[in-house]
């Protein structure tokens, strides 16, 4: 079950590239009426998303102190675009980094860890085990975001990339 939630992970990773990678620092922070997300705030999110789901399985956090509050759960893509964390190229480099330290820690777990009780006692009530939160977070939740990228690209009059599977 790993290997295939790394390489689900891996393919919604590798459309959200393709999503950006003809894009320009200006254009990762347009905020077009009716889409709730930019590029830069999505990126971001996602990063912090792996940091946040690695640290279930006992990785110490990598990322900045102000990283949440620019880009966790209930922060707003304009904290992401004031706060000059809008380039491109150190975005992409932070996604690599934190793809490849939560593909690490996924890659040498064991399976039979995925029933244990999530360790976050909070999130534990909507996921009740470490398996539910990996397929939660690193699969749905990044595909989302992906698809998310893919119509906020539409919004911003740039044509669409080719689908991820």
């Amino acid at each position: 079950m790993i290997p295939e939630l790394v390489g689900s992970f891996d393919r919604s990773l590798a459309f959200m590239r393709g999503l950006i990678a003809d894009l320009s620092d200006e254009e990762m922070v347009l905020q077009p009426p009716g889409a709730p997300n930019h590029a830069a705030w999505t990126l971001g999110h996602v990063i912090h998303s792996c940091q946040a789901i690695a640290g279930e399985l006992g990785v110490v956090p990598w990322l900045p102190d102000d990283w949440e509050l620019r880009f966790g759960y209930g922060s707003a893509p304009a904290a992401a675009a004031d706060s000059g964390s809008s380039c491109k190229a150190a975005l992409l480099a932070s996604l690599a980094d934190a793809s490849n330290r939560l593909r690490e820690v996924l890659l040498a777990t064991d399976e039979s860890r995925l029933s244990e009780p999530l360790p976050d006692e909070q999130t534990r009530e909507i996921l009740p085990t470490l398996g539910d939160a990996l397929l939660q977070v690193v699969s749905a939740h990044t595909a989302f975001h992906a698809g998310q990228l893919a119509a906020w690209r539409r919004a911003i009059g740039r044509p669409p990339v080719g689908v991820f599977v």
